[in-house]
């Protein structure tokens, strides 16, 4: 069994033949904006796999969750701001969310089953996934409202496994993966789940995962045409059907980038990679952990200043506290100071802490016109 096919059953029991533990993690629908972060499920030495974050050119490279579970399956909401997960283990999963740095962690979903592979509505209010209700036999899929996991739709009821859905750009389909007509095929719905039309139709299984372009005018997917799985493109209507990869290794789990001109995809134990959306210049992001699982690309508004790339770092210092507990530690990493005194606007920017005997120093990226804001009077440069 291919390392791609091996993660299904992990999630639905015995009657797939996919195992997310084997290190297969989702993409999601990526929408339009500057190319952000990208976040990746990770297996580190121990075993434990989280969730981190790491810039497209694999520098700040950081790690955001740390529960004992299995966290995977990330998903940036369409402003960039909040990131989906799964997490769970044996036969529970569920969803949850944060920020897009980590914290204000929180379930979601209290389904009681193993619900997965979350991706985010366009106007960010909706989620939808897959995944086993108790008393389930085979995976359907379900949309929730994002902020408290109410209002549970089931929208697909076929006897066949519906796998994978994630939202055009534009709110009005889902494309997923199916085997209702006895092969893993792409289909699309309307985002009610009416009118599924299959998009492919060759003999062989396609896989995780299904992704539209920003402008959604195209649909990455993985397919197992050549026997080991690769990546391809076609467009929304399933037409011009395109290889991009002929790696030996299996790839899988597209995501296109929020600008539209690279697709980030999984490819076996190497990694993460980063290729053209035509398939050229494939390069590998940031080698690390034992595993690293499928990414998702964060779209920031066309208009921000919080690009991935910053233009200047500033260090600043808490001069007046004792020792650099946890709690002191939290606060930086959120853009307070012990007191709990606001950075400015740019809290959502700090990085890494360090111990000092005399106190925690924070670095905090920023730009040259936010640099000027930070207001705490706590604050000391070095």
């Amino acid at each position: 069994m291919s390392r791609k096919l091996a993660v299904l059953s992990f999630f639905v029991g015995a009657c797939l033949a996919v195992d997310l533990v084997a290190g297969v993690d989702p993409a999601q629908a990526t929408y339009p904006g500057v190319n952000g972060r990208l976040a990746i499920g990770v297996t580190s030495a121990d075993g434990n796999t989280d969730v981190y974050t790491v810039k497209p050119g694999g520098d700040a490279f950081r790690q955001l969750t740390t529960s004992p579970l299995f966290d995977a399956c990330p998903a940036y909401s369409p402003d960039g701001k909040t990131i989906a997960f799964c997490r769970g283990a044996g036969a529970r999963f569920e969803i949850w969310a944060m920020k897009a740095n980590g914290m204000q962690q929180h379930q979601v979903t209290h389904t009681g089953g193993r619900v997965l592979f979350p991706d985010y509505s366009p106007d960010t209010s909706k989620i939808v996934f897959f995944g086993l209700l108790p008393g389930d036999l085979t995976p359907d899929i379900f949309v929730v409202n994002a902020d408290d996991g109410s209002g549970l739709v089931r929208l697909t009821t076929d006897p066949g496994l519906d796998l994978f859905p994630t939202w055009s750009p534009d709110g009005s389909k889902i494309v997923f993966v199916s085997n209702r007509t006895g092969v893993l095929q792409v289909w699309v719905m309307d985002a009610d789940g009416g009118n599924p039309l299959q998009l492919t139709s060759d003999p062989a299984n396609k896989g995780q995962v299904p992704d539209w372009s920003p402008d959604g005018t195209k649909i990455a997917y993985e397919s197992d045409a050549t026997g080991g799985g690769d990546i391809y493109v076609m467009n929304a209507d399933g037409s011009g059907q395109t290889r991009l990869t002929t790696d030996p290794a299996a790839e899988f789990g597209t995501a296109w980038s929020p600008d539209g001109t690279q697709i980030a995809f999984s490819r076996g134990p190497a990694g993460v990679y980063v290729m053209n959306a035509d398939g050229t210049d494939q390069h590998p992001v940031h080698p690390a952990g034992i595993n690293q699982l499928v990414p998702a690309w964060q779209p920031l508004p066309t208009d921000s200043t919080d690009r991935h790339e910053p233009r200047s770092l500033t260090r600043q210092r808490v001069g007046d506290a004792d020792s650099c507990d946890s709690r002191s530690a939290m606060l930086l990493r959120t853009g307070c100071d012990v007191h709990g005194g606001l950075l400015g606007r740019w809290r959502h920017a700090a990085g890494s802490f360090r111990t000092k005997a005399s106190g925690c120093e924070a670095e905090m990226w920023s730009n040259r016109f936010t640099a000027r804001r930070f207001s705490c009077p706590t604050l000391m440069p070095n």
